[in-house]
């Protein structure tokens, strides 16, 4: 089964929201329904489009690189996003 880290943010960019789910589509429809829902980070920040996700091969790989990714600072996860989408496109419609 395929699992994903993925990094999503609010209109403006101001803040990510790291997360992990082993459906992307519908995680990212969750995201945006639940959105200024003040009880979830991602709610209350608006972060519910997506810039960057990687794939792993397994539940706990994934979770290992979520909380690695969640402890970086916003410049190294920006870096990282850098790497795979320089201009940091919203993805939710190429998925």
């Amino acid at each position: 089964m395929n699992y994903f880290v993925y990094i999503t943010t609010n209109p403006n960019k101001s803040a990510f929201y790291t997360g992990v789910t082993n459906d992307l589509y519908t995680r990212m429809n969750e995201h945006y329904l639940n959105r200024g829902n003040q009880k979830t980070f991602a709610g209350r920040y608006y972060c519910y489009n997506l810039i960057y996700y990687e794939r792993h091969n397994n539940v706990e790989d994934a979770i290992a690189r979520e909380k690695e990714i969640k402890g970086w600072r916003r410049a190294k996860k920006l870096m990282l996003v850098h790497t795979t989408n320089p201009g940091m496109k919203f993805l939710n419609k190429t998925l």
